[in-house]
């Protein structure tokens, strides 16, 4: 396989493809970014109009689905792999790299946890503030985050791992998120 995994916008990223899926999970993650972002002067001009709570709806659902599932995929299943594939000091760095991501996981879910509060008041028409600076360094954590395994770790996925391991972590994708496994 030979994807290029920044920016990837496949025809249809899919558990059948988990790399471009897991690669395609970030550009809507971003997506959701960045209406966080339009929604913060949104609401100072518009208030909690019908528009800001289907904003804040859709974010929510977002990081509580979706970007749940993206984590797990990414923790139980690639990082594992990943480190299975290599031996002696290139293992420990892999395990290294991936220790660290997972430990940003938890930075982001926490800041996640302290925004999805807000948007729940604003989904629910109730006119709370929405801090630019709260939201700037959600989106920004999310965005080193991200580039890392863009840049890193989809990449070396790629090349580290033998057809059988990406069909496994396709079939565990599936699985996690009730997809019937065609295989």
């Amino acid at each position: 396989m030979a994807t290029e995994f920044p920016g990837y916008s496949g025809p249809q990223a899919s558990t059948e493809a988990p790399l471009e899926m897991l690669a395609a999970c970030h550009i809507r993650i971003r997506r959701q970014c960045d209406t966080l972002q339009r929604l913060v002067p949104h609401l100072k001009q518009h208030g909690c109009d019908a528009d800001a709570r289907t904003a804040a709806s859709s974010v929510i659902r977002y990081f509580d689905t979706a970007a749940v599932h993206h984590h797990a995929d990414e923790e139980e299943d690639l990082f594992p792999a990943m480190i299975e594939s290599m031996a002696g000091s290139d293992a420990v760095c892999i395990r290294e790299m991936t220790n660290a991501l997972v430990v940003e996981h938890r930075h982001l879910e926490a800041a996640w946890r302290a925004l999805r509060k807000v948007l729940i008041d604003i989904s629910e028409g109730s006119c709370a503030t929405l801090d630019t600076d709260t939201v700037d360094t959600f989106t920004a954590a999310y965005t080193r985050h991200m580039q890392i395994e863009e840049d890193e770790v989809l990449p070396m996925a790629d090349r580290l791992l033998s057809q059988a391991d990406i069909e496994r972590i396709g079939r565990a994708m599936r699985l996690r998120r009730g997809i019937p496994d065609n295989a």
